[in-house]
């Protein structure tokens, strides 16, 4: 039996950071994830005028429920997607103007829901090159608050950055939303304001699920971080994967807040053993993995895991409502089943399914990554049976896990 320490989720980093910068106190977050993205985060924070002190295990922040320290700002998000999202919302509750730009990548991804949100909440902002995208000028001068309807099919990042930004409104804030995707994020959010000291309600009607945040700020606090249950997915589908492999991830267990911890009831239907206690979750190999149909809308960000996984099985696997896969660091549908064809597999694909028949992947092959992290370490999984799988940029990993490969060749000679 491999025990495995899996690092902190970025999912939870990202959001403690933004509640703590809002708290009035000073916040301690113990284990956070120190990654490309997370790091860039704090880098904002800091851009901003939050003070942020990083030490090993532990990162300290004062809050400022007033907004931002300075009256004038530039914020490079790198890839972020949480960074791009949130600090726009939390810059806005305060005073200055503020300018976001991004990479190229994240430049391409989607942002309009939000920022057509924020116009009608009456934040002053302009988007500097494409509507609806990176570059971003936010003229913040604080929020009155007020009653919204939000589209999040696309994401539910946009919902999570109106929820935490409701606290800091004037008059406190209702948000309907007409359409939800990755709901389990929503509720990690919930948790995690609540911790922090913020109120809301919900409550479903024919129009929507209504959420309303009331106007109370939030509450410096010492707050521990979990392990990322995506990240998790890999070392779990290995485990699967290898005859007698077993693998156990301490600290995401039974009260864990992630969703993709779900991943491991996946395998479980695939025919892998799993426990899951207080203290963590344990994955065993059975020898034989069984095809399914899974609907993976709620926990799509382990798509691409189980894709890589999927030749393995004895019949075809086929998850289904993942559109929001289209619109991440890259089209992760079409990544996988590019990447899959390339090792021989035979694979379709819809607007928003996959379906991956049984095969035997054969190498020499170079993944193209696309500049996704999660294309890389999917793939990790499907080279312990494939020898000659290399990656275009096996870099890319430090967006999440700047270890990944070491410690991954590790566990895989452990199995």
């Amino acid at each position: 039996m491999t025990v495995i320490d899996i690092p902190g989720s970025k999912s939870v980093t990202a959001r403690a950071l933004f509640l703590a910068a809002a708290a009035e106190g000073t916040t301690t977050l113990l284990r956070p994830l120190r990654s490309d993205d997370t790091e860039g985060f704090a880098e904002g924070l800091k851009a901003l005028g939050y003070a942020v002190r990083q030490e090993p295990g532990a990162w300290h922040i004062e809050g400022r429920p007033a907004g931002p320290g300075v009256g004038e700002a530039d914020v490079y998000c790198r890839d972020g997607a949480t960074t791009a999202r949130f600090l726009p919302a939390l810059a806005a509750a305060g005073h200055g103007t503020f300018r976001f730009d991004a990479s190229a990548q994240m430049r391409r991804r989607p942002l309009g829901p939000l920022t057509t949100a924020l116009r009608e909440l009456g934040v002053d902002l302009a988007h500097g090159e494409r509507e609806g995208h990176h570059p971003l000028t936010v003229h913040g001068h604080g929020i009155k608050g007020g009653a919204i309807r939000l589209d999040a099919g696309q994401s539910s990042q946009y919902l999570t950055a109106l929820l935490m930004l409701g606290p800091l409104t004037a008059e406190g804030l209702a948000i309907t939303v007409t359409d939800l995707v990755s709901e389990p994020y929503v509720e990690i959010t919930l948790a995690m304001m609540r911790a922090f000291g913020a109120r809301i309600a919900r409550e479903d009607g024919p129009e929507g699920r209504t959420y309303t945040v009331a106007p109370t700020g939030y509450r410096a606090t010492t707050y521990a971080i979990e392990p990322d249950a995506s990240t998790s997915s890999y070392f779990f589908a290995a485990a699967a994967l290898v005859p007698g492999g077993a693998v156990t991830v301490p600290g995401l267990g039974t009260g864990a807040l992630q969703g993709d911890l779900g991943f491991v009831d996946v395998l479980r239907r695939m025919g892998a053993e799993v426990e899951t206690g207080d203290g963590g979750t344990t994955v065993r190999s059975t020898g034989s993995l069984h095809g399914l149909t899974v609907n993976m809308r709620d926990i799509s960000d382990t798509m691409p895991t189980l894709a890589a996984l999927a030749p393995f099985a004895d019949g075809p696997v086929r998850i289904e409502d993942v559109a929001n896969t289209r619109v991440k660091e890259c089209d992760r549908l079409d990544a996988c089943a590019e990447n899959l064809r390339r090792l021989g597999i035979d694979v379709a694909t819809g607007p928003d399914w996959i379906e991956i028949r049984p095969g035997t992947p054969a190498g020499p092959v170079e993944i193209a990554t696309h500049g996704d992290h999660r294309i890389v370490m999917s793939f990790a999984v499907t080279a312990l049976r494939t020898p000659g799988v290399t990656f275009d940029d096996p870099g890319c990993v430090r967006k999440t896990f700047p270890d990944f490969h070491t410690v991954f060749a590790a566990f895989a000679r452990g199995l």
